[in-house]
């Protein structure tokens, strides 16, 4: 009896582990390069909203779109994906000049993207809009 319970005891924790790993693997992400999750989910043409509700010298973060549109200056407009290069975080806000990752609190310039303060080492990849008639749509 002490056999099956050993050997019961063992293919429960077997189990426990093969369902944990992809949950554990899910939530990694060395900092290695580029995943698809880094890209917005958006497609040529697709209107973002109107140029108003991005403020100057800041921004604002396009969640369902993966998506952060910045204005560093008026009527200069920049596009960024919305996830962080560290570990693949949504970043959570734009204040003071930075688009900011609540995660790990990596820091990117709203001007290019580039990183202000690790521990991203790498700017957040830009997305190609265009602006016309008071609205942003990506190119």
């Amino acid at each position: 009896m002490s056999d099956q319970l050993s050997r019961r005891t063992t293919l429960a924790g077997a189990a426990g582990l093969t369902v944990g790993l992809p949950v554990l693997a899910a939530c990694g992400g060395g900092g290695g390069g580029s995943s698809a999750s880094e890209t917005p989910r958006t497609k040529t043409g697709t209107v973002v909203g109107p140029t108003n509700d991005v403020p100057v010298g800041g921004g604002k973060i396009y969640g369902d779109l993966n998506l952060v549109v910045t204005q560093p200056e008026s009527g200069t407009f920049k596009a960024f994906s919305a996830t962080c290069t560290h570990q693949g975080c949504q970043v959570g806000s734009v204040s003071k000049g930075t688009i900011d990752c609540p995660c790990h609190l990596s820091k990117f310039s709203i001007d290019d993207g580039s990183v202000e303060g690790g521990p991203a080492s790498r700017p957040l990849p830009k997305v190609a809009i265009t602006v016309a008639n008071g609205q942003i749509t990506v190119a």
